[in-house]
């Protein structure tokens, strides 16, 4: 694949690269998010694709797959591709079992149908020209692993999660974090020779976390990872690629090696960009001063400041710190006792009950964690208590003077088309500057108020959708798995806001260093719908369920 070059022939360097990337450039929204970047995967790499939120890697990988075109540079592949975007939506019909679409990975879905047809043809028609297509058609089956087929993908399944009954159900009845497991699974199966995996930890239990870093450590493709989850990049890569500021720098080995190295690299780089400012300063006094004195001292300051000009020519910059994440939820109106009561909730999608009978009552002031395994429920309840779904039986009613805020994990609510600050004016009638200081305590600065919601990655669409929470001034949150895609800072900073906010929340997480931070004071666990006092032990199986 060539993309948009008019410098580079496409000739591959060596016969082991999968992927060749030159001179490539990146805009968002009129933004440049990378610039000049050139580099090369061989086969059996596992690269980790790393920086802040916004940076710019969802981008990078999205034309890495040819789903973006780059503003200028080479992009060259060989093999075949997989690539797993954050949201993945499964490109099939909802009737479609979660079996038949991770087998379609391979293609063996059509050639298992195809098998069967010409069976069918060959019970009334025993001609020689049947009898040939069929046998061809066997082989070429059997030569592509057909008849292993289910059973490694009813494994890869099973290792991502997934329950082997829910493999056998129609694609449309499946949970959110089902399909998406589904879409992996499918990608994984395929046998590709690059993976393009973006956050694919996102809605993992640690089981199925542990079975993905063995296989991408184990298996034979070239992987591009980007995630947040640590632990991933350190047992599975061998490379880091760091997207910052529009540069691209690679450093070997693991991830902890690569935070090591650049720990180094900014010690010394901040201790160079001192020396050349100091020298610079130094330089130009002296300059100044001698320019004002003899007519031979004002020559001689002359070649001082063209000496001060090449050093600025050649000064670097001090590494750009971090920044933390600051955010403050405003004290929630008053309300009732009780926030909100559900009676006999029962959910189904045409198949089997998701759930029946959860009954329960969140008081004002309490947090509710949600807990059970994947397809347990826990997004149709929170879906339902919205008023995004309707539930299949029972109710469910907000309490007295309770003002509702949802947080979906599928970024519903924001859409493409539509800019950040209009989202945000959506929600509060406050002045412009109050809403840009808001999205600006969410690291949403400058220009990214005037941008098209639709454009932005997937932490930024977080933190747009979490500035509406707060914009919206509510006293009873939703939050439907908040902390992902989020950079560490801004999970760190998420998490203490929220743990400092005395209102009602009703929470679905995997992630243990949250749900601690916020302290939940009962659990509900899905699909039984059991009402319990929440104890420390259960920070244990937090990511598990």
């Amino acid at each position: 694949m060539l993309m948009k070059t008019k410098r580079h022939p496409a000739v591959w360097v060596t016969s082991a690269l999968v992927l060749q990337v030159r001179n490539l450039a990146i805009d968002v929204a009129a933004r440049r998010v990378l610039s000049d970047a050139s580099f090369t995967v061989a086969a059996g790499d596992k690269v980790g694709l790393v920086g802040r939120n916004g940076a710019g890697k969802t981008s990078l990988l999205k034309v890495l797959a040819g789903e973006h075109d780059p503003e200028a540079g080479l992009v060259l592949r060989r093999g075949t591709l997989g690539y797993v975007p954050q949201n993945p939506r499964p490109r099939a019909e909802a009737a479609q079992t979660a079996l038949s679409h991770i087998l379609s990975g391979r293609g063996l879905d059509k050639a298992a149908a195809r098998l069967e047809e010409l069976h069918r043809q060959l019970e009334s028609d025993h001609s020689a020209a049947v009898l040939q297509r069929f046998s061809d058609a066997e082989e070429r089956f059997r030569l592509d692993g057909g008849y292993s087929g289910e059973s490694d993908a009813r494994r890869i399944a099973t290792g991502l999660g997934l329950k082997p009954d829910r493999v056998d159900l129609a694609l449309g009845v499946l949970s959110g974090g089902e399909r998406r497991r589904v879409e992996l699974a499918r990608v994984l199966f395929a046998a590709n020779d690059l993976i393009l995996l973006d956050e694919p930890t996102n809605h993992l239990d640690s089981d199925a976390k542990a079975w993905l870093m063995d296989f991408l450590r184990e298996n034979r493709a070239a992987v591009i990872v980007v995630s947040h989850d640590l632990v991933l990049l350190d047992a599975a890569i061998t490379r880091v690629l760091h997207l910052d500021a529009g540069r691209l720098i690679e450093y070997r080995g693991t991830y902890s090696q690569y935070q090591q190295a650049r720990a180094l690299e900014e010690k010394r780089t901040t201790a160079l960009a001192g020396r050349q400012e100091a020298e610079i300063k130094r330089l130009s006094v002296l300059a100044e001063v001698m320019r004002r004195q003899t007519a031979k001292r004002a020559r001689t300051a002359k070649s001082i400041f063209k000496r001060v000009d090449r050093l600025k020519a050649q000064q670097v910059s001090a590494p750009r710190r971090e920044r933390k994440v600051k955010v403050h939820f405003p004290d929630p109106p008053h309300g009732g006792r009780v926030a909100l009561a559900a009676d006999k909730l029962a959910k189904g999608y045409g198949g089997p009950m998701v759930f029946r009978d959860v009954s329960f009552e969140v008081e004002r002031g309490q947090r509710l964690l949600v807990m059970g395994l994947n397809g347990a429920g826990k997004t149709s309840l929170l879906r339902i208590l919205a008023s995004e779904t309707q539930p299949t039986a029972g109710s469910f009613r907000l309490g007295h003077n309770a003002s509702l805020g949802y947080y979906a994990q599928e970024h519903e609510g924001i859409r493409g088309g539509v800019t950040v600050l209009a989202h945000m004016r959506e929600q509060s009638d406050a002045e412009e500057r109050v809403l840009r200081a808001l999205l600006g305590s969410f690291s949403l600065t400058g220009d990214i108020a005037r941008q098209d919601a639709g454009t932005l990655s997937g932490g930024e669409k977080t933190k747009l959708a979490l500035a509406q929470l707060v914009a919206g001034r509510h006293n009873l949150l939703l939050l439907d798995e908040p902390t992902n895609n989020l950079d560490p800072p801004s999970r760190t900073g998420v998490a203490h806001a929220l743990a400092e906010w005395p209102g009602t929340m009703i929470i679905v997480s995997h992630d243990p260093e949250f749900v601690e931070a916020l302290r939940p004071q009962r659990v509900l666990f899905m699909p039984e719908g059991r009402l319990d006092y929440w104890e420390e032990d259960l920070l244990d199986v937090v990511s598990l369920a």
